[in-house]
């Protein structure tokens, strides 16, 4: 299956994929990114597609820059998107080229606290036990649905800094064992994180790093 990581920053979860055995076809960046450099260090194909170059803030053309992205990937024959840290949102139209292709993290364990401030919100509600989510990504924001989740106990004291890297550290070990699993699965179908092959291509690469 050909992968493409989609990246904003400076390429720790693109590390973490290639470690765990996930060499992508393509890495796209929005911005010069340190990503970028990683990807080429590693002998990977990759090219930017500049945001800045379709307008800033109030003027940013989010449909014209998903379309190129689009282009790019489909240019590739990309079958799946990994989000690794890609911080602008993809227009409905990208996602539509790339139907339930598209997958993404987040740090928190979904369907509580969507949105970019996710660690305070969990701090902010006391809760116990937050986390990371792995997840399809729709065109509303953080409610496609779930892949798996890796609970992340808060402690006494976290501060938003602390917690969320405890969590960024979950998010390194499950991401890309759940992406190698949806590679050796593969994503037939319209609905196919339901498949029984996806289910336990995922149970059995998260499960040994579980039990350790």
């Amino acid at each position: 299956m050909r992968v493409a990581v989609l990246a904003s920053g400076v390429g720790t979860i693109l590390e973490s994929l290639v470690d765990h055995g996930v060499v992508p076809a393509l890495v796209v960046a929005d911005r010069p990114a340190l990503a970028l450099e990683r990807a080429r260090d590693a002998g990977l194909v990759s090219t930017l597609v500049d945001r800045r170059s379709y307008g800033w803030r109030d003027s940013f053309d989010r449909e014209a820059f998903s379309d190129a992205v689009a282009d790019v990937l489909e240019a590739a024959k990309v079958e799946l998107v990994v989000l690794a840290g890609f911080m602008t949102i993809l227009a409905g139209s990208m996602l539509a080229r790339f139907p339930a292709r598209v997958v993404n993290t987040h740090p928190s364990l979904l369907p509580s606290f969507p949105g970019h401030d996710a660690v305070a919100q969990a701090l902010s509600a006391g809760v116990r036990v937050s986390g990371t989510t792995v997840h399809v990504v729709v065109e509303q924001v953080d409610a496609g649905p779930i892949l798996e989740q890796e609970p992340v106990r808060v402690r006494r004291g976290d501060s938003i800094e602390t917690l969320h890297e405890r969590i960024k550290h979950a998010e390194r070990e499950l991401y890309p064992r759940v992406v190698r699993a949806i590679v050796r699965a593969g994503v037939g179908g319209d609905r196919w994180w339901e498949d029984a092959r996806v289910q336990r291509a995922i149970d059995e690469e998260v499960r040994p790093w579980r039990e350790r």
